[in-house]
């Protein structure tokens, strides 16, 4: 008899990174459903990541590390009831990392994550709200029918009932919500409210949709490109331009306004809101046509841009001044300043813009810049930073709009900085000779505290950076004038003094000089205290300049419950208001509904403005 030794198997296939995460999952959603959080953490690098959009917290909260999501868990998890941890697709593995996208479900709603394993442990988990059970959007196989068939007396047509609707909302019938800011934070927000069925009134000082972008300078377009500036439900048409001339957007957001059926009140200001404690609900006085109309919603939203009041400057003999001196907001174009001296106070997105469409209209331009900027060609930007995820190189590997979106929005903010770092050290050496010519021309240079460029300066402090579309060519090569590293002491009769003791003619100054936060719109309209109770609005905490500490880990105060119940902040740019919106309508869809929401890591207040 002999002893066979047994050779080794070759036929038994290797894990595959998909294998890799059911098996996570399996153990991740085998521990939630027993409570055991020790187990569930265990899960997780010690340093790992849980970014929750509702589906938790009912807050945009992300966990850092392993007692920070147990201490979540120990709060949420008996009411949250998650299930049906389920691998989306295929995963895929490079560089160490698997990624996979998943579907779950909570006791109220339908979710979809995004997982990240290092060695078998999550590094990073994304939950995100999708629909709310029972309160799903009216789309697909739930559309509304349009047509009653048979014969009806006195029967109402899609326009007898759509004036009808008009005619009451706001009157004889109150909106659930109003949003405080048409343009296309608003808008965004408004249809996706619409889908959901929540009453929703839309309060613009302009009177059409679109305005607010139709009334700025001649020049202006969009320095975002198309993939990025989608609205919800309705993308852009293929053939529409990279980047947005201001008109045919708004003629867009006009259009979509319409399409959408919104309820918009054009040309309507607001003039006061106060919260009624006895009723639990607003009083929002806005004036239309003339005629005040006191609105009583439940829940007040400010969607007045990512900034607030323009910051317009104080400066010893502006009243002396003989020329014309306008914030950046109220530009309306270089046309009148031919031949004329021009200073544009400021060295940002506005004031590049701005000194450029003067320089096009012939006049005699100089930029004042005070501090260092950020620029990043626009080329170089969507190549390097935005083409992996918003491009048609994306759209051609499967990655559409609300993939782009997770996939961003999956990566912790903690983590952005680092891996941008070298995005920027390509880009400096890519634009090296721009850059160059720049620093000759005595321009102030800088690509963030930290290295980590445009987009974290706009996380952190929604300023200090160029998106260089023509205007650092004209700096660089002198034709519009640069006067760097000085102040204003004093505006005269037609001059400005600098703080060199130098003195520069001037017939027209714009003070492109930024914006304040966003709750400088709740003090003006509601109060001071109200404001402060809300605390600064925007920034992440991260310690760098204009953005003080301590850490938050998301925007402050932007898409989720503040420190004043009922009072919501809604914006950004395009892509944040159309991701964004979702989170923002389902949080005001569930209350409407009474549907429980306990929020998890309310933000403190460490900053009034």
């Amino acid at each position: 008899m002999t002893t066979q030794v047994p050779t080794p198997a070759t036929d038994i296939p290797p894990q595959t990174p998909s294998h890799e995460v059911r098996n996570w999952l399996m153990a991740f959603g085998g521990a939630l459903e027993r409570q055991d959080i020790a187990a569930v953490t265990g899960l997780f690098e010690p340093g790992g990541f849980w970014r929750d959009l509702l589906s938790f917290t009912w807050n945009i909260k992300t966990l850092e590390g392993r007692e920070p999501i147990a201490d979540m868990l120990r709060a949420q998890l008996a009411g949250a009831l998650p299930s049906n941890w389920e691998l989306e697709g295929e995963a895929t593995e490079a560089g160490g990392v698997t990624e996979a996208w998943l579907t779950f479900d909570t006791a109220v709603s339908r979710g979809r994550g995004h997982l990240r394993l290092r060695d078998g442990q999550a590094w990073t988990l994304l939950t995100t709200m999708l629909e709310l059970k029972g309160h799903e959007e009216r789309t697909g196989s739930r559309r509304e029918r349009g047509a009653e068939h048979g014969a009806v007396a006195d029967r109402k047509n899609w326009l007898d009932r759509k004036m009808q609707e008009e005619a009451e909302l706001g009157h004889s019938r109150q909106p659930y919500t109003v949003i405080i800011g048409g343009g296309q934070g608003g808008i965004a927000l408004g249809a996706r409210l619409r889908r959901l069925g929540v009453p929703t009134l839309i309060i613009e000082k302009h009177e059409r949709p679109g305005d607010s972008w139709r009334k700025r300078y001649h020049s202006l377009c969009l320095h975002d490109p198309v993939w990025y500036d989608h609205l919800p439900y309705l993308p852009f048409p293929e053939d529409w331009p990279v980047f947005s001339p201001k008109d045919k957007i708004a003629d867009w957001l006009e259009m979509y306004t319409r399409i959408m059926e919104l309820n918009y009140w054009g040309g309507t200001e607001a003039k006061s809101a106060r919260w009624d404690d006895q009723k639990q609900e607003w009083e929002v006085r806005v004036v239309r046509g003339g005629q005040e109309v006191v609105l009583r919603p439940k829940q007040l939203v400010m969607a007045t841009g990512m900034s607030g009041i323009p910051n317009t400057p104080s400066f010893p003999g502006m009243d002396s001044f003989q020329g014309t001196q306008v914030h950046s907001s109220a530009f309306r174009g270089g046309e009148e300043w031919r031949g004329r001296k021009a200073v544009v106070v400021g060295s940002n997105n506005s004031a590049h813009d701005i000194c450029a469409d003067l320089w096009e209209h012939g006049a005699d331009v100089t930029m004042l810049q005070r501090s260092s900027t950020h620029i990043a060609r626009s080329e170089s930007l969507m190549e390097l930073a935005l083409g992996g995820l918003y491009s048609e190189e994306a759209l051609k590997s499967g990655i559409g709009t609300d993939m782009a979106d997770l996939i961003f929005a999956s990566i912790p903010y903690r983590v952005l900085p680092s891996m941008h770092v070298p995005v920027y050290e390509e880009m400096a050496r890519r634009d090296a000779d721009l850059y160059d010519r720049l620093k000759k021309a005595g321009f102030l240079l800088d690509f963030g505290d930290d290295g980590s460029g445009l987009f974290m300066k706009y996380l952190r402090r929604g300023s200090g950076y160029y998106i260089d579309v023509g205007a650092s060519e004209l700096v660089a090569d002198g034709k519009v004038k640069l006067r760097s590293g000085v102040s204003v002491q004093q505006v005269n009769a037609r001059s400005l003094t600098l703080s060199d003791g130098s003195e520069l003619p001037a017939d027209l100054i714009v003070y492109a000089t930024g914006y304040g936060s966003m709750n400088g719109w709740a003090a003006k309209l509601i109060s001071q205290e109200t404001a402060d109770r809300v605390g600064k609005v925007w920034g992440l905490g991260s310690g760098t300049t204009k953005d003080p500490g301590p850490w938050e880990g998301e925007l402050r105060n932007m898409w989720k419950p503040t420190q004043v119940p009922n009072l919501w902040f809604h914006g950004g740019n395009l892509h944040q208001s159309r991701h964004y919106s979702l989170y923002l309508s389902l949080q005001l869809k569930a209350r409407m509904e009474g549907i429980p929401t306990p929020v998890y890591g309310l933000q403190e207040v460490h900053h009034l403005s």
